[in-house]
């Protein structure tokens, strides 16, 4: 079982709907009807995700999102009939972590979810990375190649972490935009080959980040000594 989402949605077509592609990715959902029910729902469960409707009778989903983020930090997708800027801004600024405008496909919702998990959600990760003779330690944002340090951007750092934590991996740009920039990134895939080039120059090590055609980049493993 993947956890349990809260469902708050009045309309019976969409949280049906929402409900099967939910059970069929595994998860848990509770699905209720109003904002009242859904504050409610959470002190009963251990939610791992809320997705809100806005347009709720009574308490509207604006409220409900203030409310939750008062006491609760559980990651919120808001539905909304409206796809007004306006709207998407509200949301956010109450406390939402993403924003779909009805009417939506159910696929799309799902990679959603799953794309707020993966940005809110801590992972037990390693301190220290390497390959080679690059060697890479998270907290004290450092990165040394042959033993001699190299000075690196941001994104720059948490691109090059990415592609160390995935060895093997072919990992595609629209993937790295995701991972590295967040989903909301405005930017297009360019940008990643840009950093990428930028890594290399720095680094030294052109064969450390293999480009594979019309797939994305890797860094090929090594075999053990």
């Amino acid at each position: 079982m993947a956890g349990t989402v809260l469902l708050i949605e009045d309309e019976h077509s969409i949280g049906s709907l929402v409900r099967a592609y939910l059970d069929r990715d595994g998860y848990q959902a509770v699905w209720v009807r109003s904002g009242e029910e859904g504050l409610a729902e959470v002190d009963r469960h251990p939610i791992r995700l809320v997705i809100l409707d806005v347009g709720l009778p009574g308490m509207d989903g604006f409220e409900v999102c203030r409310r939750l983020r008062a006491g609760s930090s559980v990651p919120i997708i808001m539905l909304t009939a409206r796809d007004e800027e306006p709207d998407r801004v509200a949301g956010l600024e109450v406390g939402a972590d993403d924003y779909v405008a009805k009417p939506f496909s159910p696929r799309e919702l799902m990679a959603r979810v799953k794309a707020v998990l993966r940005r809110t959600e801590p992972r037990s990760r390693d301190e220290v990375l390497q390959e080679g003779d690059v060697t890479l330690w998270r907290s004290a944002h450092e990165v040394e190649v042959a033993g001699g340090r190299v000075d690196l951007t941001g994104k720059e750092f948490d691109l090059l972490a990415f592609f160390l934590e995935n060895p093997g991996a072919v990992l595609s740009r629209e993937l790295l935009l995701d991972r590295v920039w967040g989903m909301e990134y405005p930017g297009e895939t360019r940008t990643v080959d840009v950093h990428v080039g930028q890594l290399r120059k720095k680094l030294g090590r052109p064969g450390l980040i293999e480009t594979v055609r019309g797939a994305g980049y890797k860094v090929p493993r090594r075999p053990a000594r």
